[in-house]
């Protein structure tokens, strides 16, 4: 078991859909996930994000508990609507003045705030004129960051463009089981690329703003072959390339992957001047390793993809209440893979996202005993030592999430949360898990 230097960042995420709630104040637009939500039996329960935690008005609240925590870095994601409401154009001031009042309030209690730009909210009217289909949205995410940067960038820390531009490509326009609940199997890939070069023009506009640290926040997983055929490794190789590689490549190499630049709008050579600038470090989304086959199995119900692989089930590892299996040891073989892969190209890592979905309620005294989510944290931050160990240079974890939340196309059924959320009463009550990361901060720096 390998240990985590003295200086190792700890932190949390959350997003503003999933907490802050105030979708009508302040003069915020519409996003894709509010109109989403709007559509009958895409969101698991019936429910949406329209209250959520209600961060918005509870945001000190939220600090004190940051802070209690003990943790170095909060990473929060900016709603894009809240700012600029038609997604270009006018600018929402107020929206703006929430902001500008949550990272005073981190810093005033010696919290990095760490803001992302895009965490899925898109503005409804950019939707409604093509969305990330269209280059032209790129553009305005562009604009956007050069607004968000004039705020803040004199004092927030690191910066996040994009999170998970992979799953936005393929849950909301591929498969439409995310917002904006398009089906366009592989005539989605436009948007990969158009959300790449919108990462890279934000870079370029922080940069100009002075902004201090810059990075991304990529969902990566191991990919594994269900069997040594040489189908099933093909369809493994072809799942990586398309899952990690083609968004992690343009990023740290400046090109796409063998033949997959040939099948996106361009001019693909010019942008990738763009979204190859340099960073300060690279956030790894991590939760679980995939299995990857030519076919589905004998019997099996495996996953269709739209692509020419199947998911299928990873067997003989614990599962969280997501019915995710907890494989810590695939957070090592991650970022060792990075490392090994990408060389001196990679700037240090970050985790920015990891966690367990544990639906444990508080008992009859009001304790939340969440030992599941423990044991999960626990054994990833020795998988990340290890990985040090093996020479990754890994500087810092944001645990997912601070709060029990609005969990995309599931609603309010899966808790990730440190502090439970009674979301009749948004009473805020910390886990046992909020103890022990607590405790594992302060063990941490002695």
């Amino acid at each position: 078991m390998g240990t985590l230097p003295a200086d190792f960042v700890f932190g949390v995420s959350t997003a503003s859909y999933q907490i802050e709630g105030g979708v009508s104040e302040d003069g915020r637009g519409r996003s894709v996930w509010d109109d989403f939500c709007d559509r009958p039996g895409v969101i698991a329960d019936g429910s949406s994000g329209a209250v959520a935690c209600d961060s918005f008005h509870r945001s000190g609240d939220d600090i004190a508990a940051m802070a209690e925590l003990g943790i170095a870095a909060y990473r929060f994601s900016v709603a894009w609507p809240r700012v600029l409401p038609q997604g270009r154009g006018q600018v929402n001031q107020a929206g703006l003045d929430y902001y500008d009042r949550l990272v005073d309030g981190l810093l005033a209690h010696g919290i990095r705030p760490c803001p992302t730009l895009f965490h899925w909210d898109l503005p409804s009217p950019l939707e409604a004129a093509g969305g990330w289909l269209e280059r032209d949205t790129a553009l305005a995410f562009g604009e956007y960051a050069a607004v968000v940067a004039d705020r803040l960038a004199d004092r927030a820390d690191m910066w996040f463009p994009v999170n998970e531009p992979n799953v936005v490509t393929y849950l909301g326009y591929g498969t439409g089981a995310h917002a904006p609940g398009r089906a366009l199997g592989l005539g989605a890939l436009p948007v990969a690329h158009h959300l790449l070069l919108g990462h890279g023009l934000a870079v370029a506009a922080l940069r100009a703003a002075g902004a201090a640290s810059i990075g991304c926040a990529n969902h990566h997983s191991p990919v594994w072959a269900a069997s040594e055929s040489p189908e099933d490794e093909a369809a493994a190789a072809f799942c990586d390339a398309t899952f990690n590689r083609l968004f992690a490549e343009p990023i740290l190499l400046g090109a796409y992957p063998e033949g997959l630049g040939d099948m996106l709008p361009g001019p693909v050579a010019e942008d990738l001047q763009l979204i190859s600038a340099p960073l300060d470090s690279y956030g790894v989304n991590y939760y679980n390793p995939v299995l990857a086959a030519a076919t589905p199995g004998p019997g099996e119900a495996a996953e269709s993809t739209g692509l020419p692989y199947f998911f299928r089930r990873i067997e003989g590892y614990p599962r969280t209440d997501f019915d995710w299996p907890v494989v810590p040891d695939g957070l090592r073989e991650l970022v060792v893979q990075l490392t090994q892969r990408y060389g001196d190209r990679l700037p240090p890592i970050y985790i920015t996202e990891n966690g367990c979905s544990d639906n444990t309620g508080p008992d009859s005294v009001g304790r939340v005993a969440d030992s599941r989510r423990i044991d999960y944290v626990a054994n990833h931050l020795d998988a990340l030592g290890d990985a040090i160990d093996q020479g990754a240079d890994v500087r810092g974890y944001f645990q997912w999430s601070l709060l029990d939340n609005f969990e995309w196309a599931d609603g309010y059924a899966q808790r990730f949360g440190l502090i439970h959320v009674d979301f009749d009463t948004l009473t805020r009550t910390p886990k046992d898990s909020f103890a022990w990361y607590r405790d594992r901060i302060a063990a941490n720096r002695g």
